[in-house]
C-alpha cells in the first residue's frame, strides 16, 4: 500500500507476518516512522520499503526541473528539498539514490526494498548502489539541516 495508517492497522489487529508500504518512508516521507514501524517492530512483522525513489525524484544524484514525484509533476519546494538532499549527499561522498535505498534499510523492521527497473542497466545500477557505502553521520546531517524526520535517528 502507499498509506501506513492501514498497514498498521492490518500488524495490530491481524496475524499478518509481512507488509509492503510504497513511498512512506523515503528521504523525503517518514510518516511510516510514526505508526507503521514501531507497530511492525512491536508485533515481529517484517516491512517491505517499495517506492524508496519516490516516483524517479530520488532516483538521481541531481534531481532534474521535470522530475516527476508521486506519479505527477513535482511540486517546486519538494524538488528544492531533493536537491538540498543531494547536495548534503555529496558533501558526504555518497549520492542521492545510494542514500535513498540505503536510508530505509536502517530501521530494524525493514527487511528488504523493491525497486522498479525497465532495464538491464537499471538493474547493475541499483544493485552498485545497495552496495554503496553510506556514511552513517549523514543522517544526523540531514536531521540538522531540517530534511528528515529526528525520529529516523531513534530507530
Amino acid at each position: 500500500m502507499n498509506q501506513s495508517g492501514m498497514l498498521t492497522r492490518f500488524v495490530r489487529e491481524t496475524d499478518i507476518d509481512l507488509v509492503m508500504c510504497a513511498g512512506r518512508f523515503t528521504l523525503l516521507e517518514q510518516g511510516a516512522l510514526h505508526d507503521l514501524l514501531p507497530a511492525a517492530a512491536e508485533q515481529g512483522v517484517t516491512v517491505v520499503i517499495a517506492g524508496v525513489y519516490n516516483s524517479g525524484l530520488l532516483a538521481r544524484d541531481r534531481p532534474p526541473a521535470d522530475a516527476r514525484y508521486n506519479y505527477q509533476q513535482v511540486p517546486a519546494a519538494l524538488l528544492d528539498r531533493a536537491r538540498r538532499i543531494a547536495q548534503i549527499c555529496e558533501s558526504y561522498g555518497t549520492t542521492l539514490p545510494e542514500a535513498a535505498l540505503a536510508f530505509v534499510r536502517t530501521h530494524i523492521a525493514v527487511s528488504c526494498t523493491v525497486v522498479g527497473l525497465g532495464s538491464t542497466a537499471q538493474v547493475k545500477e541499483n544493485v552498485r548502489r545497495a552496495g554503496a557505502d553510506v556514511p552513517a553521520g549523514l543522517w544526523p546531517a540531514l536531521v540538522s539541516a531540517g530534511l528528515i524526520d529526528h525520529v529516523a535517528l531513534r530507530r
